[in-house]
């Protein structure tokens, strides 16, 4: 099961832990977990953030915007549970970003910090 909201699902004060969780089949996830009994069986639910960020207002600092997906598992699906903290799995779920460009500046002519190829080849003449 696969549910995606905006709002803020509880916090880590209600039974809430962060972790990271390895599942049968090839899947892992880093989110917030809880046991919880879901169709008269005990069942795994993780939490996991999707952190983007938004252009600020009026061009200010970007605004980091949360959507959490809801995953369900059995407990026999589960292969590794492991124990982390909140920074650790909002790192995990923040989509790559690229670095800037770089901006290439031609040395300038008399500048003592470029090369020029000019003067070299006048001394080795």
């Amino acid at each position: 099961m696969n549910d995606t909201t905006t709002a803020d699902q509880g916090s880590a004060g209600e039974g809430w832990e962060w972790a990271y969780v390895e599942i049968m089949g090839h899947r892992s996830h880093w989110g917030r977990t809880r046991e919880e009994e879901r169709f008269g069986t005990k069942m795994l639910r993780v939490d996991v953030p999707r952190v983007t960020k938004k252009p600020g207002p009026e061009g200010g600092e970007p605004v980091a915007e949360i959507n959490w997906s809801t995953h369900y598992y059995g407990g026999a699906s589960i292969f590794s549970f492991s124990l982390t903290d909140e920074a650790t799995v909002m790192r995990r779920n923040t989509p790559y970003e690229a670095p800037h460009r770089l901006t290439y500046l031609e040395p300038r002519r008399g500048d003592p910090d470029s090369i020029d190829e000019d003067s070299d080849l006048e001394d080795q003449s």
